[in-house]
């Protein structure tokens, strides 16, 4: 099977990525070793997140730091057999994450994220997928007053970036959100996101799209990418793919591909984790709701109310631990009625993370014809479109519509 470009990965980055150039008249095979959206972007809370223009940093407080060290909270966890590894990583973010990094990213990342709802408004209406995507923004929600008032703090620190919020006192937040527990004092309603009631099932009909206009999708190992004479072939279940172009989409599972091929990118997984449960009788969870203090969010889902964590730094490959999962689900009762699990174990997933807060997006510089689109981190739903049509103008030579140099795998170099 010949084609001009192979795309690796059929999450929503890849699927976004192979829609993309198929728009600019690519012929595109998409492989991936198991169906579209089953992997990472299966299981998130399902944010388009538009009000996300400050990246996700390394706490810098000593309070904060000295906290997190005691391994006793909700929002992150860490494996001790896993720290001598993760240490280097760790310092790098921690580096990076400093006021004049934070600043760097921040300003890297705006353009991508300005984008995010309207790139995939373009995909959704054509892909039949409206329906799982709501216009209703979510709800960051508060039980301490010194929080709270500090997140309003934070909020109006954003307006430069143009983003739509209000703040609810107690009385509207429980007319906005019904069920919501006396507790909860109050909370800030983003309203620019969109969220999505079933990520994978969105990723499925994304791909779903791409096939009906003409790609190829085909179950195959991306680890038996290797170049042949100038071009690049892979294994798959309907025999020997070969293209002209490479596409490394594969999220977590990217350095399987790069590293054999001597490019050393830092990235390092962040897993997370999942848990579906019963709506209670009365009950109804009308958009997702954060609770930043505890570190999950309650998003309504088609599977049920579902549960996610923050993050967990361990080994990709260590079983499922549910301690965090615990730990959240113990707060989130006191915030929402939750009723049973519906799960019969956890989800797990894995966040492709860099130390700087930037994917990489951009042509892999030893090997022509090889391009790389990895390490979304927290937001490969929110960024999948936009960063498929941006690596998509760059493959095609068509201007693009932001500068490509802050993603450039040779910034680590």
């Amino acid at each position: 099977m010949h084609c001009q470009t192979i795309v690796l990965g059929a999450g929503i980055v890849g699927v976004s990525t192979a829609l993309q150039l198929q728009a600019r008249g690519r012929q595109v095979v998409l492989i991936d070793r198991q169906q579209p959206g089953k992997g990472t972007s299966h299981g998130n809370a399902g944010l388009i997140e538009r009000a996300s223009v400050i990246p996700y940093s390394f706490p810098r407080e000593l309070s904060s730091l000295l906290r997190y060290a005691r391994n006793q909270q909700s929002d992150v966890r860490y494996s001790l057999k896993h720290l001598p590894k993760a240490g280097p990583w760790l310092l790098q973010y921690w580096r990076h994450s400093g006021p004049k990094g934070l600043a760097i990213a921040t300003k890297a990342m705006l353009p991508l994220v300005e984008r995010c709802v309207s790139e995939h408004d373009l995909l959704s209406t054509p892909a039949g997928m409206d329906h799982l995507i709501q216009a209703g923004g979510w709800v960051e929600a508060y039980s301490s007053i010194p929080a709270f008032c500090k997140a309003q703090q934070d909020a109006e620190a954003l307006q430069r970036y143009g983003l739509n919020y209000q703040v609810l006192d107690r009385d509207q937040l429980r007319e906005r959100q019904p069920g919501l527990h006396s507790s909860v004092i109050g909370g800030i309603h983003w309203l620019d996101p969109k969220t999505v009631s079933d990520p994978g099932g969105l990723t499925r009909g994304y791909a779903e799209l791409f096939v009906k206009r003409g790609g190829v999708f085909v179950l195959g190992d991306a680890l038996t990418l290797r170049q042949n004479e100038g071009k690049w072939q892979v294994q798959t279940e309907q025999g020997l793919v070969v293209g002209d172009e490479a596409v490394v989409a594969l999220g977590p599972q990217a350095r399987g591909v790069f590293e054999p091929l001597g490019y050393k990118i830092p990235l390092a997984i962040k897993r997370g984790y999942h848990m579906h449960y019963a709506a209670l009788p009365g009950s109804c969870l009308q958009q997702p709701l954060l609770d930043p203090i505890g570190g999950y969010v309650l998003a309504p889902m088609v599977g049920g109310v579902r549960l996610t964590t923050g993050i967990e730094f361990a080994d990709s490959d260590d079983p499922i631990n549910e301690i965090q999962l615990r730990r959240c689900e113990e707060i989130a009762r006191t915030f929402y009625p939750l009723g049973e699990r519906l799960d019969a174990e956890p989800w797990l997933g894995r966040r492709p993370c860099l130390p700087d807060m930037c994917p990489v997006i951009g042509p892999a510089a030893r090997h022509p014809g090889l391009w790389f689109n990895f390490g979304h981190a927290h937001h490969g739903l929110t960024l999948g479109p936009v960063c498929g049509r941006l690596l998509a103008e760059m493959m095609t030579g068509t201007p693009p519509f932001t500068d490509p140099a802050p993603y450039s795998a040779e910034r680590f170099h």
